[in-house]
């Protein structure tokens, strides 16, 4: 395989269930295969930065969509971390991968968390990129019925394209044009001109729910396989007067968690996510775990 065939990967969709098949974003190689796994609402070209460094590195790579997200077929429920870890066993049984490492971010390092400590044998390696440790109870204050509002999705049914296309490009000129395509991806763009989210409203709560519900603190002690956490760079100080209560303080299209420590520089994956195509700090996990591994640690 040539440098020049690395950065296109191969799109195939696999069955994993009768009614559910995912879309697969692959690399090849014959290194240690990585298996990457995107955020809530996300997409798997968010990891295509990181993809390409694996690959130049010798590593086969597979993105996926998971279900309801991308490509991937959309049931109308199954969004349990019991179904989705399921899911993501099953897909290495489809691609006939034994002990890849497996890495996500956001939500994806909270599924990949729940992976490794219900199939322990199924990874070498695990990369938790701002993620595999939020835990929506933490917060005394919290309620299910605060955070579902505050963490709702804005409805962007119908806005145009082109521009969400130059907002993002506004707010984070740091990003590449590749990363500002993957997050456009997380949307159907309609003949029309407007977008539609590919992850439905319903489905975004019910993954929601599921994360309320799941305490990482009682996982951890299950996980047996070697784990990086990698948590995304603090923001920079928000301009409290340009924002809207339940917005990104950064200009985002929808809204962000709350940040992990108080004061005025929250956590924010998604800037991370943007600069590369998929992530500085996915390609840190992964480059580290890529070494712990091949030398037997």
């Amino acid at each position: 395989m040539t440098a020049a065939d690395s950065q296109f990967p191969i799109e195939k969709r696999m069955d994993v269930r009768a009614d559910l098949a995912l879309n697969v974003r692959h690399w090849p190689g014959d290194g240690v295969a990585f298996v990457l796994l995107h955020g809530l609402a996300s997409n798997a070209r968010t990891w295509d930065g990181v993809a390409h460094a694996l690959t130049q590195a010798g590593h086969a790579v597979y993105a996926v969509d998971q279900r309801g997200h991308g490509l991937s077929d959309k049931p109308a429920d199954g969004y349990d971390f019991a179904t989705v870890t399921e899911d993501l066993s099953l897909l290495l049984d489809a691609l006939q991968l034994d002990s890849p490492i497996v890495a996500g971010q956001s939500w994806g390092g909270n599924v990949v968390l729940a992976f490794g400590a219900h199939y322990p044998k199924r990874a070498r390696g695990l990369g938790f990129v701002d993620g595999g440790f939020l835990d929506l109870q933490s917060r005394p204050e919290n309620t299910w019925e605060r955070v579902s509002v505050d963490l709702r999705p804005p409805n962007l049914v119908g806005a145009p394209a082109a521009d969400l296309r130059q907002r993002l490009r506004t707010y984070h000129p740091d990003w590449t044009d590749a990363g500002v395509e993957a997050t456009l991806n997380n949307f159907e763009i309609l003949p029309d001109g407007t977008i539609r989210p590919r992850l439905t409203l319903e489905r975004h709560m019910q993954i929601l729910r599921a994360l309320w519900e799941q305490r990482p603190g009682d996982l951890y002690g299950k996980v047996s396989a070697l784990v990086v956490i990698c948590p995304a760079t603090s923001a920079p100080p928000v301009d409290r007067t340009q924002t809207h209560p339940g917005r990104c303080r950064r200009g985002c299209a929808g809204p962000c968690p709350r940040p992990l420590v108080r004061g005025d520089r929250p956590r924010h994956p998604r800037a991370e996510a943007g600069r590369a195509g998929g992530g500085d700090g996915g390609g840190i996990a992964a480059g580290y775990l890529a070494k712990k591994v091949s030398r037997g640690a």
